[in-house]
């Protein structure tokens, strides 16, 4: 068991890639265009009330524009999104090029044919060492039972199996 000085970010990263997550875009429109990223730290946290949260690191330049919207789009990629997953986690370019949206009349911003959508406001934010956990309000939602997720599981997109 390594501890200490030795459990270094390379280590951790290839630990912590050990669990397997689920992908959500997270995007809304800010200033009139479409603003959003990939995250894999998602994850539902409350029934009453309503809340689900996300990490995002401390020096994401994507975070500060998004948190000033009033909702928040989150999907949940499904296994075939892996090219807009690729898009939304881009740290250059038209994340939003090519990629198929909706948007709601209160500027959340959804990745079509996705298993599920959740309208959210952002309810708090906890530092919590390089990254903030981010509680979001679930004001709304649609399913697509049919629809499988994609997982991230050691730096790549997975399909879950069918038994």
């Amino acid at each position: 068991m390594l501890q200490g000085a030795d459990l270094d970010g390379p280590l951790l990263r290839t630990a912590f890639g050990q669990v397997p997550s689920g992908v959500v875009a997270l995007c809304a429109i800010v200033d009139g265009v479409p603003c959003g990223f990939a995250a894999s730290t998602f994850v539902p946290v409350s029934l009453e009330p309503p809340l689900v949260a996300f990490c995002v690191q401390h020096s994401s330049t994507t975070w500060p524009r998004l948190r000033t919207a009033p909702r928040l789009g989150v999907s949940v990629l499904g296994e075939d999104h892996d090219t807009a997953a690729r898009a939304l986690a881009a740290r250059h370019g038209d994340r939003f090029a090519g990629l198929a949206t909706t948007t709601t009349t209160d500027g959340a911003v959804f990745v079509e044919d996705c298993a599920l959508w959740l309208t959210t406001s952002i309810d708090r934010e906890v530092s919590a060492g390089d990254h903030a956990i981010v509680l979001l309000r679930v004001e709304g939602l649609a399913m697509r039972a049919e629809a499988a997720p994609m997982v991230f599981h050691r730096s790549g997109f997975r399909r879950l199996a069918v038994a």
